[in-house]
């Protein structure tokens, strides 16, 4: 089988993109790069599109449909086309959903995509979505979301029946939004490993495998996430080296530490997938570096080799979760959407 195609969007990244070409290079996939060309260096199984222009405008889906040139815009029509099986992007958010959504389109039966971040914890990986891109939804939406996370955690992660959790204020069954409450009754019923419903700190403690929110309260909490675990790295490299004995003692726990800050480093995980489109699309931090985006590349190879698509589509299916929807209509997308992932 030939190895997939990806195609990779290099404008956008805060560190720009020569850094975008180089985890292209790195990630020793197939990659159809779009950005200016003049910034780049190409290498094998890398092949630059000069595309340098970006999405001007605040309204994501306007600016999209007005600039047709935009590397975001031609790499996710390459995918469209067939030139590519994946699509990743370093970008903002917002555009990169849009011309995903406007290109790519829905999965038929799909409600609204999902932006499902996998969350690295000490413990493991655990995936969260909604992750921004619906600020506002309904049960069914959660309930799709479930499906479409429990089916990415068994196909591109390996894990085994996942368990699958809904956000919420409170373990109890009566505790939540009307819509959470819906939906845990209808996820109840169904054939996932449905655990019920979890708190925030279930989040960081990977009581779930999968854990399912509005955009909102999912972006919130990543954010959280990533912050704290932020400043809890920086207090303890403060702390080992705030005089002799500390740098010491900080040589004899250097393995360790390192160790633990591989495993919740967001750069190895790749950054967020949306779920519910018709072919793989791999959201990075715009923070990446040239092995975070090689990262991504990776996780979005992953996705099509272990058909991920169809898997999801088969799962929501299962699940009686498919509504017959207009193939290929917009998802909401809102001004709160956020620019990044996380």
């Amino acid at each position: 089988m030939r190895p997939a195609v990806i195609a990779l969007d290099a404008n956008g990244a805060d560190a720009g993109p020569a850094a975008v070409a180089e985890g292209a290079r790195l990630s020793g996939e197939r990659v159809l790069l779009f950005g200016p060309a003049a910034q780049m260096e190409a290498g094998e199984g890398v092949e630059i599109v000069d595309a340098p222009g970006t999405p001007a405008g605040a309204e994501p889906v306007r600016a999209v449909r007005q600039n047709p040139d935009a590397s975001i815009v031609q790499a996710a029509k390459a995918v469209a086309d067939g030139r590519a099986e994946a699509l990743v992007s370093a970008g903002s958010t917002g555009p990169t959903l849009a011309a995903a959504t406007l290109s790519i389109k829905r999965l038929k039966g799909v409600h609204r995509p999902a932006l499902a971040g996998l969350v690295p914890t000490p413990a493991k990986p655990v995936l969260l979505l909604d992750c921004g891109a619906n600020v506002e939804v309904r049960a069914e939406h959660l309930v799709q979301f479930a499906y479409m996370g429990a089916a990415f955690m068994e196909a591109v992660v390996g894990v085994s029946r996942p368990s699958v959790g809904l956000l919420s204020v409170g373990a109890e069954n009566g505790k939540g939004t009307p819509q959470v409450l819906e939906a845990r009754e209808r996820l109840a019923g169904g054939p996932l490993n449905f655990v019920g419903n979890l708190e925030g700190f279930d989040l960081p403690g990977a009581s779930a495998d999968v854990v399912v929110a509005d955009g909102f309260t999912g972006n919130i909490a990543l954010k959280v996430l990533e912050g704290t675990s932020r400043v809890v790295r920086d207090a303890i490299r403060g702390a080992v080296t705030s005089g002799p004995v500390s740098s010491v003692g900080g040589l004899l726990i250097r393995g360790a530490v390192g160790r633990l800050r591989d495993s919740i480093d967001p750069e190895a995980v790749g950054g967020a997938i949306l779920l519910g489109l018709r072919k793989p699309v791999v959201v990075g931090h715009g923070s990446f570096g040239p092995r975070g985006i090689a990262s991504a590349v990776g996780l979005a190879r992953r996705a099509v080799d272990e058909d991920m698509v169809d898997r999801t589509s088969a799962a929501l299916a299962a699940g009686g979760a498919m509504r017959s929807a207009p193939v290929g209509s917009f998802a909401t997308v809102t001004p709160e959407t956020p620019d990044r992932p996380g």
